[in-house]
This record gives structure tokens, sequence and C-alpha cells, in this order.
């Protein structure tokens, strides 16, 4: 079994590069192969690329998040259009829109947002979405700027109707550990009413652990606990459905096999 990690805060597992690289070791043994590194800010994204660079198992983003949007850096769209002709680097991200936390004000966070979409769609990547009480805004961006490559709708947290509506588009849907909660009945829903081919799945390291370790700092690792309990919920041999998520993945950030 291999799994593909499509979203992991390395750089916020831990300062020491050495136990960054420790946290991407452990994931290998546990059948996590790749890593989808991701960060909030330029200064991070430059800082843990460095440090991870020389391991090809683990491909970048980089983008300027919505919680970024009063500061978002000197020159910013420039250094992201540099970024996204470093090796490994595949993706924009993550962008989005994000209303909860109210970065910044609306208006703002929309004009970050469509300025990643125009730069993704230029240099022909596909895009990481943050989506937190913004759904309506991000389908409505999304339906007339999505790039040719489509996007990656992370830790994924709308309903099923949602889902239907986001299908229309060249879209794929990333689930973390909260698909295990209890309480997460929205998210199960989706994910069985979703086709095969448009799942992906992510850890969101240190972040939203599976409820086996809900009470741990959250490690690309455990992604194999969420595969698990998506394949019981689908009723899927446990090796087909990674298998699956694998060819989704490496579709989704146009990467060979």
């Amino acid at each position: 079994m291999q799994i593909f990690d499509t979203h992991a805060h390395i750089g916020l597992l831990y300062n020491d590069p050495l136990a960054q690289l420790r946290a991407i070791q452990e994931a290998k043994r546990a059948s996590v192969i790749r890593i989808l590194s991701i960060c909030n800010s330029l200064h991070d994204f430059y800082t843990v690329y460095e440090t991870l660079k020389s391991d090809t198992s683990v491909y970048h983003a980089i983008g300027v998040s919505p919680s970024e949007v009063t500061a978002p850096g000197k020159n910013w769209t420039e250094h992201i259009e540099k970024g996204l002709q470093l090796p490994g680097v595949v993706a924009v991200g993550e962008t989005g829109l994000d209303y909860y936390k109210k970065y910044g004000d609306q208006r703002s966070q929309i004009e970050l947002f469509i300025s990643q979409l125009d730069i993704a769609s230029k240099a022909k990547k596909p895009v990481v979405i943050h989506n937190r009480d913004a759904g309506k805004d991000i389908l409505n961006i999304l339906s007339e700027r999505i790039p040719d490559a489509g996007g990656i709708l992370h830790c994924y947290s709308e309903d099923a109707a949602f889902a239907r509506q986001a299908l229309k588009l060249p879209l794929y849907f990333s689930f973390a550990g909260n698909l295990t909660y209890r309480n997460a009945r929205n998210l199960q829903e989706t994910v069985q009413m979703l086709p095969l081919d448009r799942i992906l799945v992510e850890s969101e390291s240190p972040f939203m652990p599976p409820a086996a370790y809900r009470k741990e700092r959250n490690m690309p690792a455990n992604t194999v606990a969420t595969v698990l309990f998506m394949a019981r919920l689908l009723k899927k041999d446990k090796e087909e459905l990674a298998e699956q998520l694998w060819k989704n993945s490496c579709r989704a950030f146009q990467l060979p096999e």
C-alpha cells in the first residue's frame, strides 16, 4: 500500500529541520510514500523548501493563505511565480477564503485569491483551496477563474449538496482526519456520494488528527488511519482504495505514478 498525503504543514510540526526530516521518514515507514508540503506564507515556504528540497518524495505548493492577507509580503506575486519554477513545486496554495477568522476584509481576501488563481492559470498548475464559511463565494469565483489544471478543495468541510455543485468543476475533494469523527456525518455522506476518481486524502498535519490520535500532534504517518476508515466506510478493499487515491493524487498534481 502506498499513500500520498496531499496536504501537510511540515514546517508547523517542528522548528528543528532534523525533526521535520524524521517525520517524513516515519511517514514512509507507515506507507505514506509521498507528501505535499504546504505553507501559509512565502517566508515559511522558502524556509521549509530549503530543508526538504533534497527529499524527492516531498512535493511543494507555494502561495499566500487568507491568514496572510494583510501582509502577503513585498512583490509577493513575483515570489510565487519564481517559486513555481523550483524543482518539486507542483501547485499554488494554499489560497482561498476564510470568513470564520475574519482575516482582513472579504474584498481583500477575494482579491488575493483571484490573483493566485490567475498565477496558477498562467503557470498551468493546480491550486490548493482553503474554504471556511465561504463556500458560496469560492464556487462563484472558481466557476469563472479556476485554472485548466483544476484544484483541490483541501480538508473538505462542506456537505454533499455543495459537493454536487463543485463536481461540475475540475476539482478534487481532499479529506483529512476529521472524516473519522463521530459527528462528521456530513463528511461521511459526502465521501460516499463522490466518484472515487475525485477523492484525495491528507493529514493536514499538525492539525485534524484521526480519531485514534486526537490527543496527539497529528503526523503525516497518521494519514493511513484516514484511508483505513474511508475503506470501511465505502466498503472497499483497503489496498484497492489506496491505489485509487494514489492515482488520483498523482493526476491532481500532474505527477507520474
